[in-house]
């Protein structure tokens, strides 16, 4: 077909499927498990964010992310082949975890998606003469409803920090529809902390709040403003990558097997953690990152976003404390991170730290919900 000839029916494809995803969202139920835990404003924020083709195709270009997905599950091939998927990458965005179900050998694939580029993903399944094996079913995945139980969910529901936006959660609530030997790709999380000392980024978001620290801005005293400033400058956790040169121990790894997991395992999180030096410095704050393995029958592939590997889009997290720790090398350096769900599809974050042998204490509460890129 020519673009004149072809352009009225890709319209009028749209427009089909635009009518059904309406339909398909004013069939609520009663009490869905998404709406409980999510403010109405936060959803429509998160489903508008990803309902952008140019993030999509951010998220597609993270060649680490994709090509890791892409071998995962054709390495695994005996695991799709003949099989029914569940593709909710919570949703399934542009379906592209999908065709590489059916590039495996899957026999049929339900692609969830409640944002507004499900009528995209439909589109990409048509025309690649795909929509006798990829169904797209628009809505939430706690809300939707599937004739089949299915043999292999496939999603990518991390977010920053791993426990970002809450999908952990859908992603565990899709089991509903698993077999009871079904399998989940990814299979399970490890997320890592360690101590580090960075004394330039430790200045500079301390600077950040000097700017009310002025006297005489046009006339008016800032200063009474600074404290806030300062406290609400340390709540962010800091998105960035950095040299490993900076860890000051070995890490601490805390793990989130998928298959056995409850959504309300999630609500609270708790990470205990007993650092033992391997340099003398000031301790400014923990930094964080997520390592998920998919288990398959022939192999377990790992997708990392370690400092150590390729850079990823999710990078790798650092939270500041409010007042760094001198410690020694062999000291311990001992305390928990707790995350916190909110209704905001994110989590608040405390942090205490103890120095042993000296009793130097410190801490912070960030707010992972509003990060510093």
């Amino acid at each position: 077909l020519s673009v004149e000839t072809g352009l009225p029916f890709i319209l009028a494809d749209l427009s089909s499927f635009s009518n059904t995803l309406k339909r398909c969202r004013n069939e609520k139920t009663e009490s869905s498990v998404f709406s409980q835990r999510t403010e109405e404003a936060s959803a429509v924020q998160y489903f508008q964010f990803y309902g952008c083709i140019s993030q999509q195709q951010n998220m597609m270009q993270d060649f680490v992310r994709t090509a890791t997905y892409h071998r995962a599950i054709l390495q695994n091939h005996t695991d799709f082949r003949d099989k029914v998927m569940l593709a909710a990458y919570v949703g399934c965005g542009s379906g592209i975890l999908s065709f590489f179900a059916v590039q495996a050998g899957a026999r049929r694939v339900y692609a969830v998606e409640a944002s507004s580029v499900a009528q995209y993903a439909e589109l990409l399944v048509k025309n690649n003469h795909l929509s006798d094996k990829i169904i797209v079913v628009p809505g939430k995945i706690e809300d939707i409803s599937l004739p089949e139980a299915v043999d292999v969910i496939i999603s990518e529901p991390m977010g920053y920090m791993l426990f970002n936006e809450r999908m952990l959660e859908s992603y565990l609530h899709s089991k509903k529809w698993l077999k009871a030997n079904g399998m989940m790709f990814p299979t399970f999380s490890d997320i890592h902390l360690a101590p580090f000392s960075d004394e330039q980024l430790y200045m500079e978001h301390y600077s950040r709040a000097n700017f009310w620290y002025q006297q005489c801005f046009y006339g008016v005293n800032l200063s009474s403003l600074r404290g806030a400033a300062v406290d609400e400058y340390f709540r962010q956790p800091i998105v960035d990558t950095f040299d490993v040169r900076i860890l000051m121990a070995r890490t601490v790894k805390y793990t989130v097997n998928f298959m056995d997991s409850e959504e309300a395992d999630l609500h609270r999180v708790e990470i205990p953690f007993v650092f033992q030096l391997t340099q003398s410095g000031l301790v400014h704050g923990l930094a964080f990152w997520f390592d998920v393995a998919f288990v398959g029958s022939l192999v377990t592939v790992w997708l990392s976003t370690a400092p150590t590997e390729p850079l990823t889009h999710w990078y790798q997290v650092r939270c500041l404390l409010h007042t760094p720790l001198f410690a020694k090398e062999g000291e311990t350096l001992s305390g928990k991170v707790l995350f916190v769900a909110n209704r905001r599809q994110s989590y608040d974050i405390q942090i205490v730290a103890l120095v042993n042998q000296t009793g130097f204490r410190s801490g912070n509460i960030l707010d992972l919900k509003n990060p510093f890129f």
